[in-house]
């Protein structure tokens, strides 16, 4: 039986900083907030999770789409 393989995509903190246009030092903030999953590879190397980028951002909609109650 084969095992099967998911692939997860993970970006630098730069290239975390980048997407959401912000610093690295605010990317690190999330991170230390619970608000991006990363992991450490070695012991000077952070990979943020692409999949946590984009539910930060999906979860921080801003526009006038309300409804009235």
């Amino acid at each position: 039986m084969a095992a099967t393989i998911t692939t997860r995509k993970l970006v630098s903190l730069t290239e975390a900083a980048d997407i959401l246009a912000v610093s690295t030092k605010t990317v690190r903030r999330y991170i230390a907030d619970g608000h991006l999953d990363a992991v450490r590879l070695g012991r000077k190397t952070l990979r943020i999770k692409l999949d946590s980028i984009e539910r930060f951002i999906d979860a921080r909609p801003v526009g006038g789409c309300r409804r009235a109650g």
